[in-house]
This record gives C-alpha cells, structure tokens and sequence, in this order.
C-alpha cells in the first residue's frame, strides 16, 4: 500500500527526510504561512494511518487524492472568504510616483554635462484630440489618393481601442499584444476589431509564442502616433471583412503607414495643431523652469527633432508665452537647434548638416563645422554631430518618446538614454488603487491554488471532486483577469503589463533601450540636479510595477 501511495506524491511538494512532512513551499509562503492557516499539514505517518485498513491499493490511492483535493478546496472557501473585504495591510502599502523617474540603468545625473531632446511628445505634449486629427486626414488621403472605399471616410477613431506597444502581423492581419517573452497576450489578439478566441488564435498561429520566422512579419506600433494608425488598420480590416472582399493584411498596413507619413510630411497635420494650438497642444509651466534650471547649472542643451523648424518654433512659441516676455526666444535655451534630422537614420547615416534660413524658407551651401547658438540646421548625422562638438557618450542624456527612432540609436552610441512615456502616470495611479490590488492579490492566490492543485493530482486519476473544483479556479482567475485588464483598457489592457500582471513586451523595450523613464522631463525637477539614480534592489525588470503579496490575505 505505502509503495502505491508513492506514485500519487505531489509532483511539486518536498518532502523532508527527517521528519517526512508534507509541505508545499511556494503556498506555504504565498498564502502566508505554513497550511494551519487553511487547513493545517499532513505527515507521511498520519496520511499512511488515516487510510490503513480501507480496501485495496487502488481505493487507497483514490482516498488520498480526495483528502489532498479537499484539503485545497478548504483553502479555497477559506481565501474567498478573505475576498469580501480588502485588507488593511493592502491599504497601507507604499504608493507609486506617477511622476516619478524609474530607474533601469544607474545614472549619475552630476557624470551628465549635455542634455538633449526630442520635439514631439517630449517637450510638446498633446491633448487626446491629436490622434482624432491624424485619424481623419489619413483616411482622407487614403480615400482621395489611394482610392479606398468612400464609406471609409465615416470612420471615426475610437480613443478607447488602442494601446501603445501593440504590434501588427503583415502576413495574417492581426493586430497584437505581446508579453515580455514574445507570446500572444489570450485575450489581446484582434482582427478588424473582433477579438479572437484562444481556440483561433492557436488555428491561425498554432501557439501562443510568436517564432523567429513569425515575427519577421510583425511591426510594432511603439510611438504615441500609434494610435491613430492601430485604430485606423483594424477599422480597415474590418471594412474588408465585414464587405467580404478579399485582402492582402501587407497592403493595408504599407496604405495605412504611407497615409500616416504623408499626413506628417507634407505638413497637414502641423497646419491643422498651429491653427488651433488651443485644442490640440497642453501647456506645462514647470517646462521653462526645468530648462532654465540646466542653463543655470551649466549643462549645454540640445534639440533633435524630424519636425521641421516652423512647426517646432510656432509649438514652443505657445506654450512657452505665459512664462517668457516678448524680448525673450526660446531659442536661446538651446546651443544647438536640430530639425528635420530623418531619425533614425540620423544615427548611422553620413548626410551633412546645412545651416537654415527661417525668414528665407532655404538651405545654406556652405559647409558646416561649428554650431553657431543663433543658428538652425537640417538633417546631419550623429558622426558628424560628435565630431563637431566633443561631447562625449557618456556625459550626454537624450529624451525621446520613440523607442525605436529615438532612443535605440543613442543607446548603441553611448549616450545615455530616458523614455518619456506619457500614458505612465495614469497606469501607475491605476496600480495605486486598493481595487486594482485587490484584484492582484486574489489573482495570486489562485494561481498558486491551481498550481497546487495540478502538482497534487495526477492527469489520469481527475475525479469529480477535482474537475469541479479545477473549474472554479479557473473561473476566478478569469474575472481577476477581466477586472484588472478592464481598470487599464477593455481592448488590450495596459501597456506595460499583460492581464496577468507580468510585464509586456513594450515592456522589454524599454527595459532594453531607456536608461530611465518617466512621464514628462520635467519631472526630472523633483530630483537633485546631481542625484545618483540607482536600480531598486529588489526589482526584477520593471521598477515602476508594485507586485502586491497574497500574503495579505492570511487568515
């Protein structure tokens, strides 16, 4: 009998040599304590005395399932219990800084003499109104040029779809969340604007895990101007199918990106936000005071932006004019001013720099090899940007939105690099909410429920008792899922983190290509100009994200 009840151990368990105890680490830990707490320990003596004299080996084996299966469902009763009401020791955990700096990289801000920055969405922040503007005159153009369907032109974009991070599949058409490893997130995973089914998700893809040769039709949707292309593509998508025309998903995205580059290029979207900076541009006050305060410090300063010198100079005009006078430029902040740089290219190219006339609309012939503090220049390259002024990797900072054409290429340069991601401060007050940690912590409780539950029973000795209740975990998992993904986004969640609470792969990104990041670069006011920024001791990828314990339930 006692061979028998070997070969139903829990898989998962240790089982000590001295005192042959039972014990289950991970839950011992997790749900606070040893299983006094819910339903107290077993010793191999007394699950071996309990069933003597039962019957045979078989209907010993299946007792002792049964015993170890009711032994978690009193943990279970036991822990929704703990469900009705949030504990006090969730109330008082610490709180996140929404605008805070995070810290991937130790920095050294007193090692930083140079400081640069990007134009759009690092200096310039913009109203939700933005993405609609971008939205409409992209499916014009694609309407008047492309010759789309004119019901397109009664779309409308939809500010409660996308996210940032998302990634689109040019070869089947879907549009994705992915997690920190390359999986597709379950519920994150859209055609048109359909969600699909885990069951359709493995018969378009055949798992989860997006490979190599996958991912090379993938494209990611990194930038803040994302948003308005995520929506535009799964609209036109859904057009297509909802019309039952046939379509290739490549041709669609190459459309929908020419659109949203011409719309940029040719000037329409920076005509439309300088006739009504009112609507579409936020102004900050503690802008000028953040660069004021570099100035005064010493630090040289820098803007590098691919927006052409009108759009950046009619920006910065407006929301600077309530803390400059007349007499004052905002130019003069800056010792070197950088538009049309044609990032990202900027960082490998070799293109020269030509001096800009603003009042003559044109480019200067002459060479040049030396920034002037009253001059603007187009284009160049990173080479020719450091041969020019000596300033070396290391001492310079650049502040960009774009992690792939702002800040991938300073990071492989050596310069030091900060995200300003502006959605961070609405996610981290989400994740400061008792409700949304609330809803972590049970989310942990029954992971590791199930996790004991799996180890315990073996695939092939699953009674009724099992089954029902390996249906209720996995049924309040789902709604601890649904709530959190629904306090973030309905459609995708949120952007650092997938539904179960692990990071995204935006995520990665940024763990990969920002030294630092933050909401705004003004944020940078509430620290010491010369602060050591260090990585957390205890933070594993993402500093930003509080992982609230299950202990917090303990009975």
């Amino acid at each position: 009998m006692a061979s028998s009840f070997r070969r139903f151990l829990p898989l998962a368990p240790s089982i000590s040599r001295t005192s042959r105890s039972i014990s289950f680490p991970g839950l011992a830990q997790g749900l606070g304590g040893s299983y006094r707490s819910y339903g107290g320990t077993a010793s191999w003596e007394e699950l071996v005395s309990k069933f003597e004299g039962r019957g045979n080996s078989a209907e010993v084996d299946s007792l002792v399932l049964e015993d170890e299966v009711e032994k978690i469902r009193r943990e279970f009763d036991s822990a929704k219990k703990s469900f009705l009401n949030i504990p006090e020791a969730l109330k008082t955990m610490p709180k996140m800084n929404p605008e805070g700096i995070y810290v991937n990289k130790n920095l050294r801000l007193d090692n930083i003499q140079v400081y640069g920055f990007d134009y759009d969405y690092t200096l310039a922040h913009y109203s939700k109104n933005l993405q609609s503007l971008i939205y409409d005159l992209a499916k014009e153009h694609m309407v008047n040029e492309f010759r789309y369907p004119e019901i397109c032109m009664e779309f409308k974009y939809d500010p409660n779809f996308p996210i940032r991070g998302l990634y689109y599949d040019k070869l089947k058409g879907c549009l994705l969340k992915l997690d920190f490893f390359g999986s597709i997130e379950p519920d994150g995973c859209y055609f048109g604007r359909r969600k699909l089914s885990r069951k359709e998700i493995e018969e378009i893809y055949g798992t989860r895990h997006i490979g190599r040769d996958q991912a090379r039709g993938l494209v990611g949707l990194m930038d803040f101007f994302c948003f308005s292309e995520a929506c535009l593509i799964a609209d036109i998508v859904q057009h297509f199918v909802n019309a039952k025309l046939e379509f290739d998903p490549s041709y669609i995205y190459q459309d929908v990106n020419r659109a949203i580059q011409y719309v940029h290029r040719s000037g329409s979207v920076h005509r439309g936000i300088l006739s009504d900076p009112h609507r579409y541009l936020v102004k900050n006050g503690q802008l000028l005071h953040f660069l004021k305060m570099l100035r005064k410090k010493g630090k040289k300063l820098f803007l590098l932006t691919n927006s052409p010198y009108y759009f950046v100079d009619g920006g910065m005009r407006f929301l600077l004019e309530d803390s400059m006078s007349d007499r004052d430029s905002w130019r003069e902040l800056f010792d070197v001013v950088i538009a049309k740089a044609n990032k990202p290219d900027f960082y490998t190219s070799e293109h020269p720099f030509r001096c800009y006339d603003s009042e003559k609309d044109t480019l200067a012939f002459t060479k040049v090899d030396r920034f002037l503090p009253d001059k603007i220049y187009y284009h160049g390259c990173l080479k020719s940007f450091l041969q020019i002024t000596k300033w070396n990797g290391p001492e310079v900072i650049y502040f960009g939105d774009h992690l792939f054409s702002d800040l991938r290429g300073p990071s492989k340069a050596g310069w030091r690099t900060a995200a300003i991601i502006h959605e961070l401060e609405s996610e981290i007050r989400t994740q400061n909410e008792d409700a949304y940690r609330f809803e972590q912590a049970k989310f942990h409780i029954i992971q590791e429920l199930l996790g004991k539950l799996h180890s315990t029973v073996a695939s092939n000795h699953q009674s009724k008792g099992y089954k029902l209740l390996l249906e209720e975990l996995n049924l309040q998992r789902l709604k601890a899922r649904h709530m959190m993904k629904g306090m973030f986004n309905m459609s995708f969640g949120a952007t650092f983190l997938t539904d179960t609470g692990q990071e995204s792969a935006f995520a990665y990104h940024i763990h990969q290509y920002a030294d630092v990041y933050t909401s705004k670069p003004e944020n940078f006011l509430l620290y010491p100009s010369d602060a050591w920024l260090h990585v957390p001791f205890d933070i594993k990828i993402i500093p930003h994200h509080l992982k609230v314990s299950s202990s917090l339930f303990k009975s």
